[in-house]
C-alpha cells in the first residue's frame, strides 16, 4: 500500500461519505429531482429487486455512496466499493444532472458541468476498481491457473510418452533377450543331442567289434577243438583192436 494510492481513495471517497450522509438523512430533497427517473423506470426496477419509490430509492444510495465511502477512505474491500459507489454514481448522474431537459441557460450549464464532474468521479472509481496494487488480477490468475494446468496437461502427456516409449525399449529388450536365451538353449540341446547321439554310435560300433572280436574268437576255438577231435579220431584209429 503506497501513500499515494491511500490519499487518493480518501480524496475521492470524501466525496460520497458527505453526499450519501447528506441523501440518507435528508432524502426528500433529492426524491422530486429523482421521481421523473423512478417513474420511467419503475418495472425494471422492480424486476431486479429495487424499490420503485423514489424517496426509499435515494435512501437506499446514500446508504450505498456512505457505506461504500468509508471501505475506499479505510482501504477496506477497495475494489468491491468502487464497483458499488460507480453503480449508485450512475442513476445519480443521469436522474439529477440531466442538462439535456433543461431550458434556463444558467440552468443547464450549472447541471453539465456537474455531470461532467461526475463523469470523471466515475472514471476514478473505474481506475480504482481495476487497481490491484501490483498484485496479479483475477484475470491474470485465471489465465495463469489455465496456462499452469495446459502445461501440467502437457507435461503429463509428455511423460506418459516418454513412460511409454521407456517400457516399449524394456519390453524389447526382454523379448530380444528371451530370444537370445531361447537360442541358446536351442542350440545347447542340439549340441548335447548331437553329443549323446555320437556317443550311442560310438558305443554301440564298439559294442559290435567286440561282439564280432569274441564270434571269431569263438570260432576259432571251435575249429581248435575240431582238429583236436581229429587227431584225437585219427590216432584211436591206428591203435591194435
Amino acid at each position: 500500500m503506497t501513500p499515494v494510492r491511500t490519499v487518493a481513495r480518501a480524496l475521492l471517497a470524501a466525496v460520497f461519505i458527505r453526499s450519501g450522509v447528506q441523501a440518507f438523512t435528508n432524502p426528500d430533497k433529492l426524491a422530486d429531482r429523482a421521481q421523473p427517473f423512478t417513474d420511467k423506470w419503475a418495472p425494471t426496477l422492480d424486476s431486479v429487486g429495487l424499490p420503485t419509490d423514489a424517496r426509499t430509492l435515494v435512501k437506499l444510495n446514500g446508504a450505498v455512496q456512505a457505506g461504500g465511502g468509508v471501505l475506499l477512505a479505510t482501504n477496506t474491500l477497495t475494489r468491491p466499493a468502487a464497483l458499488a459507489l460507480a453503480g449508485s454514481l450512475i442513476p445519480t448522474t443521469v436522474a439529477g444532472h440531466d442538462f439535456w431537459s433543461q431550458d434556463e441557460p444558467a440552468q443547464k450549464a450549472s447541471h453539465q458541468t456537474q455531470f461532467f464532474k461526475n463523469l470523471g468521479l466515475l472514471g476514478g472509481l473505474l481506475l480504482a476498481a481495476v487497481d490491484t496494487e501490483g498484485k496479479p488480477g483475477l484475470a491474470w490468475r485465471a489465465g495463469h491457473l489455465a496456462d499452469h494446468a495446459q502445461g501440467s496437461v502437457k507435461r503429463a502427456a509428455y511423460t506418459t510418452a516418454k513412460e511409454t516409449r521407456r517400457a516399449a525399449r524394456t519390453t524389447a529388450k526382454e523379448a530380444a533377450r528371451a530370444a537370445q536365451s531361447t537360442t541358446r538353449e536351442a542350440k545347447r540341446a542340439t549340441a548335447a543331442a548331437i553329443r549323446e547321439t555320437g556317443r550311442a554310435a560310438h558305443t554301440t560300433a564298439r559294442e559290435a567289434k567286440r561282439t564280432a572280436l569274441d564270434a571269431q574268437r569263438s570260432a576259432k576255438h571251435m575249429k581248435r577243438t575240431a582238429k583236436v577231435a581229429v587227431k584225437s579220431a585219427k590216432a584211436n584209429s591206428l591203435l591194435p583192436s
